[in-house]
């Protein structure tokens, strides 16, 4: 197995000069307000006219990365969306009449949030790296503004998943979870993009174990009313070992299933 290596993060960078906003963002996440974009290889973060980006500096660095509902591969994805093309959203259950409430609780990009949210499920987001959370705080902003209906059925929450699950009331218990965790580290990278893989790179908070994947799990089946639905690569063994009720296998990846505290089968 291959040890993952983060980048450094190196500042956040404004497009324009001053800018209150990447002064805000620099001081909230502790990091140097940058003149110019760094020449040494690393990760920063650029704030302008088209919104926050993630950006890879160094020789031969990929493009920068943002949450977004429009253009390239996701704004397709959303334009085709369809309980029938959406593996995630059969395995959530979800149906045309008969809205969920769901947790995506590994947040990353937002994309299949985004999905789900497309499909009429009200979704919430739970993301603990603060990096990545800001990332998804500007693209909900930006999606307020262009798509407003689907924009008003997400909504952002910056914790830890494992305990922000285990505080909630039993009213407030999200019908289906959502997990997606990192692939681990040595596994095959061919169904990885590029972008995600800059979210791989970024240095750890202190608070952040990729080892509590399955504790997660653990909470997130004791909270669920319904189901929890795992995403894992096609031929990875089920997370922590534990096998699902069920299995909705793609080309390269596959969506485990497993019935929620609240399902009539479990009780």
């Amino acid at each position: 197995m291959t040890e993952r290596k983060c980048q450094a993060l190196l500042g956040v960078l404004p497009e324009q000069g001053s800018c209150p906003r990447a002064n805000a963002l620099a001081a909230r996440l502790g990091l140097p307000l940058l003149e110019t974009a760094p020449d040494q290889a690393g990760l920063y973060l650029r704030l302008g006219a088209s919104g926050l980006a993630l950006c890879s500096a160094g020789r031969g660095a990929p493009g920068p990365v943002y949450v977004t509902l429009d253009g390239g591969r996701q704004g397709r994805r959303l334009r085709q969306a369809s309980l029938k093309r959406e593996a995630l959203a059969r395995a959530c259950g979800l149906r045309g009449d008969q809205p969920l409430q769901v947790v995506d609780a590994t947040a990353g990009l937002g994309r299949d949030a985004f999905i789900l949210a497309a499909l009429g499920a009200e979704v919430t987001l739970v993301e603990r790296h603060p990096v990545i959370a800001a990332l998804l705080a500007d693209g909900l902003e930006r999606a307020r503004h262009s798509h407003p209906a689907l924009a008003a059925r997400l909504q952002l929450v910056v914790a830890e998943s494992t305990t922000w699950l285990a505080g909630l009331a039993p009213a407030d218990r999200p019908e289906v979870i959502c997990l997606d965790p990192m692939y681990p580290a040595g596994s095959t990278r061919g169904a990885v993009r590029k972008d995600l893989q800059a979210l791989r790179d970024l240095p750890a908070w202190p608070d952040q174990d990729p080892a509590d994947d399955v504790e997660l799990l653990r909470v997130a089946r004791a909270c669920a009313t319904r189901r929890v639905v795992v995403k894992r690569p096609g031929r990875a063994a089920p997370l922590g070992d534990l096998p699902p009720d069920w299995q909705l296998p793609g080309r390269s990846t596959r969506f485990d299933v497993y019935r929620g505290a609240g399902d009539p089968e479990t009780a």
